[in-house]
């Protein structure tokens, strides 16, 4: 770790998110590699001190979750609190929220705080230390067709509207005025997460609190307006998250999220940075081969007394690693340039000019962990036209024949003309009969 986390002083914490328990890749089970990677988090809580883990949703992979995916889940909890730390968790799109948030009131007391509910993410864990507490803040996935977080309360109730110089304002920090006009016409993901902060915001502020820390399930997108926040947002995806967006729009611009001391997001799979208050830790595991090159982890990061957060990068184990691999099948088989890759899962395309037969079980024999075979024969030109003008006026025979050439890159034999050729004729014979 570097220097400045030498010693502990301030709040500490852990942020995770996206652990997705349950999921399989192409049909392979990732248990024994979730698995590791929850043994390696429990151990890093536990020799870097760490105050609470943030855990910013998608903690199953589907909303009623495998045995063997809840079990991890419970195991995971446990030994994180064994471990010393807090557990601060919130729902994400991919999780049911009434599910995952069983009972929550009851192990609240445990040191394990849930946060499903939309009523309840105005509701602070407040973490002391030397300098105080920490306000940590949980906003669960909010659905803009469903989830209407309530107006921020009146300025004589418990929780008084903040104050215009407070680092909490509950206007929209950072923010158009006319921007929130619209989401609020279109019920956008903006809309309710912004309603959302703002009742935050006036939490904290009524409660004074000067460090405060929220967690979020969201897509958020740094720029100055939706193009420039669209471009990012497709530079910041990934093939296996589920799409949120509503009315062409799922992400939310960065700045709703100015004036606290850090935010733990959750959703995107690749780590990013998008200041330095406001960050992803992305998935533990890749879950596509869009993810191969992705470094995984978590971030470790620290609170002063000021506000002011500092991040450091843990990067988790490395499972069996996600590889493509394009070319001829003999030179695939053959080719001691891919030696590296026969115990990765693979991606691979074959581009030999005939499909070869039985392709997936002689690349077996070497790569035992492929999962996907797609064939892309060199120098084949796609047929841009559509079904109805490649197969009018054309007989049976003739489609059969020009099906195979396109699936297999060569010509059927005479032998499977002739088959083809009796094929036809029998159901041809059988209708005429059943007439």
């Amino acid at each position: 770790m570097s220097e400045v986390f030498a010693t502990v002083l301030d709040m500490r914490f852990l942020h995770t998110s996206d652990w997705h328990l349950g999921r399989s890749l192409h049909r392979a089970s990732l248990g024994e590699a979730q698995a590791g990677f929850l043994d390696h988090l429990v151990e890093t809580a536990r020799a870097q001190r760490v105050d609470a883990v943030l855990v910013a949703g998608d903690v199953y992979d589907r909303a009623i979750p495998s045995l063997d995916a809840v079990a991890l889940y419970e195991d995971a909890l446990a030994r994180l609190r064994a471990a010393g730390s807090r557990v601060i968790l919130i729902s994400g799109n991919h999780d049911s929220a009434r599910r995952l948030g069983v009972n929550s009131a009851l192990i609240d007391a445990a040191g394990v705080h849930l946060r499903t509910r939309p009523e309840r993410l105005a509701d602070p864990i407040l973490l002391p230390d030397q300098h105080g507490e920490v306000a940590v803040y949980g906003i669960p996935y909010l659905e803009p067709a469903l989830d209407s977080p309530q107006p921020a309360a009146a300025p004589d109730s418990p929780r008084t509207a903040a104050t215009s110089d407070s680092p909490h304002t509950a206007a929209t920090s950072g923010s158009n005025p006319h921007d929130a006009d619209a989401e609020r016409g279109t019920r956008s993901h903006a809309y309710v997460l912004r309603a959302a902060l703002d009742l935050i915001r006036t939490d904290a502020a009524a409660r004074g609190a000067a460090r405060t820390v929220v967690l979020a399930h969201a897509w958020v997108a740094n720029g100055r307006d939706d193009a420039e926040r669209g471009e990012s947002a497709r530079r910041q995806a990934s093939a296996s998250e589920r799409d949120i967006a509503v009315g062409g729009i799922g992400y939310v611009p960065a700045a709703l999220f100015d004036g606290f001391s850090y935010a733990a997001l959750g959703h995107l799979h690749g780590r990013q940075t998008l200041a330095g208050h406001l960050r992803y830790s992305g998935s533990p595991l890749p879950y596509s081969f869009s993810e191969k090159d992705h470094v995984k982890g978590s971030w470790l990061v620290e609170v002063d007394a000021g506000g002011a957060a500092a991040a450091e990068w843990v990067p988790a184990p490395v499972g069996r690693r996600l590889a493509e691999l394009t070319g001829r099948i003999d030179d695939l088989l053959t080719g001691r340039a891919h030696d590296s890759h026969e115990q990765d899962f693979l991606a691979v395309t074959l581009t030999d000019t005939v499909r070869p037969e039985g392709a997936m079980e002689r690349l077996r024999r070497r790569f035992p962990h492929i999962l996907t075979l797609e064939f892309r024969p060199e120098g084949l030109t796609a047929d841009r036209r559509g079904y109805r003008e490649r197969v009018i006026g054309r007989d049976d025979l003739a489609v059969a024949a020009e099906f195979v050439s396109h699936v297999r890159n060569s010509e059927p034999s005479s032998h499977e003309c002739d088959l083809f050729h009796a094929a036809f004729t029998a159901v041809r014979l059988e209708q005429e009969a059943s007439a």
